[in-house]
């Protein structure tokens, strides 16, 4: 279980906090709106009605006691640096902060940013994977050329070991997991058989998955 300061409660930073009430974690969430305070108390320990670029707010919540800061506005730029500029400038041990162009991440790192998301281009970039293939059911980006990839299993390929089609070798593609009914198998050795009812989550580059899987 984490401490988290989550600053900003639009559609976003809602379902951030969401989540990690799901995942058990102890979160102070901030917004300058009354109403979007109020409609998050049943989801977080505590939330606050302030202004994050205000530095004495800030100082009232104890900014070295959260593991986690999570600076999620996205509708103000200024509003954004200031934060997290700030949060840094307080003792943030670290702080994740939301970016909705390519200029606003670029100052957000110069301003103190650990880490950036990007939710609209990484939800994009999942689009237009996911949709132009027939064949890729989800995929999680990793890197430039890496992902992770959930496929159907070939039907030359059912009914065979890992080991009998030596994958890994074969065609320079890791197979992580198998699933089946939305359970997840990550047990895979040389003997796991694979058949057609299940999907393969493989690791590899875009273009070799195209090549294997023919997508």
């Amino acid at each position: 279980m984490k401490s988290i300061l989550l600053v900003g409660l639009g559609r976003f930073g809602r379902h951030i906090a969401e989540k990690l009430f799901d995942l058990d974690h102890q979160v102070m969430a901030v917004d300058r709106k009354e109403e979007r305070v109020d409609s998050i108390l049943p989801f977080v320990t505590n939330a606050q009605i302030g202004d994050s670029t205000n530095p004495d707010f800030l100082v009232s919540l104890g900014i070295r006691n959260f593991d986690l800061c999570i600076v999620a506005i996205g509708d103000n730029f200024q509003s954004s640096l200031e934060t997290t500029s700030l949060l840094k400038e307080l003792g943030a041990k670290v702080v994740v902060s939301r970016a909705a162009s390519d200029v606003h991440a670029k100052f957000l790192l110069k301003n103190g940013a650990d880490e950036i998301v990007y939710p609209e281009r990484q939800l994009a970039t999942w689009t237009a994977i996911r949709y132009s293939a027939d064949h890729i059911f989800d995929y999680i980006e990793l890197d430039d050329e890496h992902g992770i990839f959930e496929v159907p299993v070939p039907e030359e390929w059912a009914g065979k070991t890992i080991g009998e089609l030596d994958i890994r070798k074969r065609y320079n593609v890791n197979v992580m997991a198998l699933k089946e009914e939305d359970i997840l198998n990550l047990t895979i050795t040389p003997d796991t058989k694979v058949t057609a009812s299940q999907t393969l989550l493989v690791l590899g580059t875009m273009k070799q998955i195209q090549k294997v899987f023919h997508i």
